[in-house]
């Protein structure tokens, strides 16, 4: 039964599966770094305060909707450029 543990344990797919799970958790600070510290305070500078939280339509708090929409676009678009940055070799950056 240890050995079958064992060897479920570090076999390649599950190994590689946990350092994703980290590495993926890491790389999500970092993304939402970008997004919460540098995109939107630019798009506040811009706009002006980008917080809808106060927006209701009857007894309905739509505004922490609208902020978390608002915010999975800046993330998934934060995350689409530097992936794409990312995979460019050296050479096709100039």
């Amino acid at each position: 039964m240890l050995k079958e543990l064992k060897a479920f344990l570090l076999r390649g797919d599950v190994v590689a599966l946990a350092v994703a799970v980290i590495i993926g958790g890491a790389f999500g600070k970092v993304v939402s770094s970008l997004v919460d510290d540098i995109i939107s305070p630019i798009l506040g500078m811009i706009t002006g305060n980008p917080d809808f939280s106060q927006v209701v339509i009857g007894n309905i708090l739509i505004g922490n909707f609208i902020n978390a929409v608002i915010n999975f676009v800046l993330v998934g678009t934060a995350l689409f450029f530097v992936v794409k940055a990312a995979g460019k070799k050296p050479e096709d950056i100039k």
